[in-house]
């Protein structure tokens, strides 16, 4: 399972969870917190979106958000289009990996993820944040 933060100037972080890991509230709430410290000293303020699965909407994260200080963007239930992380960014990685074959140990992939969200401009991230406002209407 792959796991992105991002925004309109790129990765934030990214992390491969190993085989058959879950996500609960508690592996979020850490998530979180690695996000938090590579955010540091870097924006003022952070308006942070993300769908209303069940870790993401518990108690411990939404305690979580608050003491960071992030600002919450509501997410409707049943929008797939406020969610450009599943359509726009694991799209685009769907397709550049598709014909791509890795050895077991996963540091092939670990690496041509890498590249992939190096490659990538400032545009192709900054694109798909800015214009959430308007799908949200």
């Amino acid at each position: 399972m792959l796991s992105v933060w991002w925004g309109v100037n790129g990765i934030i972080h990214w992390e491969i969870l190993p085989d058959s890991c879950t996500i609960t509230a508690d592996r979020y709430c850490q998530q979180l917190n690695r996000v938090a410290e590579k955010l540091k000293g870097k924006q003022d303020r952070i308006y942070y979106l993300h769908d209303n699965a069940r870790p993401h909407v518990a108690k411990s994260t939404c305690e979580k958000l608050l003491e960071l200080g992030w600002i919450t963007v509501p997410h409707p239930s049943y929008s797939p289009d406020l969610a450009p992380t599943d359509y726009h960014l694991f799209r685009s990685l769907f397709h550049h990996l598709r014909e791509k074959g890795f050895d077991d140990d996963g540091n092939n992939v670990k690496m041509d993820i890498a590249n992939f969200f190096c490659q990538k401009s400032k545009a192709f991230y900054e694109r798909e944040i800015l214009t959430l406002p308007e799908r949200c209407r």
